[in-house]
């Protein structure tokens, strides 16, 4: 970015004051985890800007009561909140703010407190309620000036109620938004339960039926499903057909003929037939035990799922859509609509309230009317994604129905183990076989292709890899270039048609070097695939990478234990090294959800006067009534203040206010079972990929056999903000840095400032990439777009 621009949008920044505002943020209805962080940005953020912010305690119920419900929220009264799940400043449901005789009340409320921008966290009944509440805003002043309740002076200065919503609701049920704030930590809590199931299952030869929440919406129930690779899913948005019980039964005797010892079925709350008559968990129970006698359980996790802290990614989400939903209330004029702050691939968008709303009901009305097709088809990308991917890898059909192809693909890990990865093999192999391909595994990356570690990998072979950390495989990170004529008859010797490689930034290497090597050897001239899966998040071409997001939720837990181990000790600061190489998006990421102070990353280089002033700020800070510090240092930021050197340098500047404690995180951030986000994401680009190979091998079948040597052949899949793209190896190569192993371009860099601004630093944030307002079908994919986001 070009210095004017930078500078453009920092005047831009300034330009945003909220001197003379008052934001009041609420939390209504069903409580989801991370509620907490989006009211802890609001307020910081707010804060920041110069505004007053004010919590509305217990929802509508606070506005309609008043008084000591509305209080007007400091710095230091959101620290230590960001780990706590629920929501700290309360949700009740309230009948008096459905009257409007309850809604002139909280109008007054807000008037006299001066109050006239309203942040509300909660679900679809809670925004309409706040749209409600804006369009009647003119009136009820009237009212209240007609009453002799407030001044001409005060109805002319309330006059507009500006009103942004960001949406909390574990279920995932709200139009427009890929992710609501607390589904993923949902997902989380279902996935620790699958797992813990699973072992005892396996034990016994039991079936298992799940019930989980989702009343009017199977995402949980789709997503947990696919994360934990279950054996049949019930969810609202697709009913079974006549004979589905039959159809199960087959195949849950198939799968224990097959030498698997477990079942498990997933069911969403809201599960019902084509008939829209219920299925609950009991009746799945019995009709399993009647019709093949397996010994089945039912567990109906319940509220389990509300609760507990909020995953990595609720807290980043929230923390995102706080700040943002604060620019959005500076922007607004009279004439702006209600709007909220969405998440669309991985970029923050705004909508018009009241058209997501409308899309949500559609969905119910659609459902209602045995329009399956279309509630899926509003439900939006991200849940037609799933469901595609979930109705791939959940084949019914029998070898001799599969269709034929004379296809051979390999599969291998190279590089660093990252979590996920097994997911990606697992759904990679599945797909493949799907589509009528010999799909080969090859062991121990290109060391094992080399030495000829390939085999024949069938269905059965990756039963219960979605849930396994680490490589099943085997993975080194040795590259090709040595072994480039061995590897060539290896791959002649197998027949091998397309490759595809999961793994960092040793896989990026590597197909370049194949890619280079094409001119010399013709085995190389079929299309090769590279899937990113590393925790550094450091390959080019892709926002997000597989086993990022499970290394950041081990971090953060991490550090929030580390915190806590100090609670009723004097004041500490906890010097944290990560890893990561010479990437900082781990230690950047982690301390955005972990309310970091300061981090120190290799891209934005420190001198000791950065140190010096670090230290002031937070010895500051610490003379308050906040007691925790938290500094994270990214392991190669600079070679001369080491985590020691930062250690030894707090200690001595922060004697008589704090002491330290450091420690090194180490291969604890690589270890641990694959995330929820990351066996889903996993299986998602996989299926993706190899359905892209299946395109480019018919499209370059000729004369007998796959000849492709075009630069497009050889592609990395990655996220770039809203949509899954292909790109070129060779272009990519542009873009890399590969003396320090990261892209030259970090989309990343820009939660920098809004982290320091959540840590009460002064600095510049740049809203050129801040939402506009959209329209909710303006970011509808188009069918078979090939650059759909997941």
């Amino acid at each position: 970015m070009s210095a004017p621009k930078r500078q453009d949008t920092r005047k831009l920044f300034e330009n945003l004051s909220g001197q003379g505002k008052s934001i009041a943020v609420l939390t209504s209805g069903g409580d989801a985890q991370g509620m907490n962080a989006a009211v802890r940005a609001v307020v910081r953020m707010g804060i920041y800007v110069g505004a007053k912010v004010y919590f509305i305690y217990e929802g509508y119920q606070g506005m309609v009561d008043g008084g000591n419900n509305i209080r007007e929220a400091s710095w230091e009264s959101v620290s230590s909140m960001l780990q706590v799940g629920g929501t700290v400043i309360g949700s009740a449901r309230c009948k008096a703010f459905r009257t409007r005789e309850g809604r002139l009340q909280a109008a007054l409320n807000l008037v006299q407190k001066s109050i006239t921008n309203l942040c509300v966290i909660g679900g679809d009944g809670s925004l309409t309620g706040a749209n409600l509440f804006r369009e009647e805003w003119s009136g009820l002043l009237d009212e209240l000036l007609q009453k002799g309740a407030i001044s001409e002076e005060a109805a002319r200065s309330n006059s507009a109620l500006h009103i942004v919503g960001m949406v909390g609701s574990i279920d995932n049920d709200f139009c427009g938004t890929d992710m609501t704030i607390g589904t993923d930590s949902a997902l989380h809590r279902i996935i620790e339960v699958v797992d813990a199931i699973m072992t005892t299952a396996q034990s016994h030869q039991r079936t298992f039926v799940l019930e989980v929440m989702g009343r009017h919406c199977g995402y949980l129930a789709l997503v947990s499903a696919l994360a934990c690779g279950a054996d049949w899913v019930f969810f609202p948005e697709m009913p079974p057909e006549d004979g589905w019980e039959e159809n199960m039964c087959q195949k849950l005797s198939e799968n224990r003929a097959d030498k698997k010892r477990l079942n498990i079925i997933i069911v969403a709350e809201g599960a019902i037939d084509c008939h829209n008559k219920p299925i609950t968990p009991d009746y799945i129970k019995d009709l399993v035990v009647r019709n093949l006698g397996f010994d089945t359980r039912v567990t109906i996790l319940g509220h389990v799922q509300r609760g507990g802290t909020p995953s990595a990614f609720d807290r980043i989400l929230a923390s995102r859509m706080g700040v943002e939903a604060v620019l959005a209330l500076l922007e607004a004029s009279p004439g702006t609509p209600a709007c909220v702050v969405s998440l669309v691939g991985n970029q923050a968008v705004r909508l018009p309230l009241m058209e997501c709303v409308q899309m949500t009901q559609e969905v119910q009305k659609a459902m209602d009317e045995k329009k399956f097709e279309d509630a899926v088809r509003l439900r939006g990308r991200s849940f037609e994604n799933n469901l595609s991917t979930y109705r791939l890898l959940c084949n019914h059909k029998t070898d001799s129905e599969l269709p034929h192809s004379s296809f051979n693909v390999a599969v291998l890990n190279v590089g660093a183990p990252a979590a996920g990865m097994n997911a990606a093999v697992r759904s990679a192999v599945r797909v493949g076989i799907t589509e009528g391909h010999k799909m080969f595994a090859v062991s121990d990356g290109f060391e094992g292709f080399y030495k000829g570690q390939i085999k024949e990998i069938k269905w059965g072979d990756v039963g219960g890899w979605t849930g396994q950390g680490g490589s099943l495989l085997g993975t080194k990170r040795t590259l090709p270039g040595k072994h480039l004529e061995q590897i060539a008859q290896q791959m002649a010797l197998h027949n091998i048609n397309a490759l595809l490689v999961i793994g960092g930034f040793e896989a990026l290497e590597s197909v370049l070097q194949l890619y280079e090597a094409r001119e010399h050897f013709e085995e190389f001239c079929v299309p090769l695939c590279i899937l990113p899966a590393t925790i550094s998040n450091n390959v080019p071409g892709t926002d997000l990478s597989i086993g990022a997001d499970t290394s950041l939720n081990a971090l953060v837990e991490t550090c929030d234990r580390i915190k806590q181990s100090a609670s009723g000790t004097k004041r500490r600061v906890f010097i944290i090294e990560t890893m990561g190489g010479y990437c900082g998006y781990l230690a950047t990421v982690g301390g955005l959800a972990a309310g970091a102070d300061t981090v120190y990353i290799y891209e934005e280089p420190i001198d000791i006067r950065d140190l010096q002033g670090n230290v002031e700020h937070l010895t500051e800070k610490m003379k308050t009534t906040i007691q925790r510090g938290l500094v994270l240092r990214n392991e190669n930021c600079n070679e001369n203040f080491t985590t020691d050197f930062i250690y030894q340098l707090y200690s001595e500047e922060g004697r008589g206010v704090f002491d330290c404690r450091k420690n090194i995180l180490g291969h604890m951030q690589q270890g641990g079972a694959p995330s929820p986000f990351d066996r889903n994401f996993g299986t998602k680009v996989a299926a993706k990929a190899v359905q892209w190979l299946t395109k480019t091998m018919k499209e370059s079948y000729k004369g007998g056999r796959v000849f492709a040597n075009s630069e497009d052949s050889a592609c990395l899949l990655g996220m770039r903000r809203r949509a899954m793209v292909f790109q070129p190896v060779a272009q990519l190569k542009q873009e890399t840095d590969f003396e320090h192993r990261i892209p030259k371009e970090q989309w990343w860099l820009k939660l920098r400032p809004l982290m320091k601004i959540l840590a009460k630093y002064k600095t510049s944030y740049d809203v050129s990439d801040s939402g506009q307002l959209e329209h909710v079908g303006r970011f509808r994919a188009k069918e078979g777009d090939p650059s759909t986001a997941i």
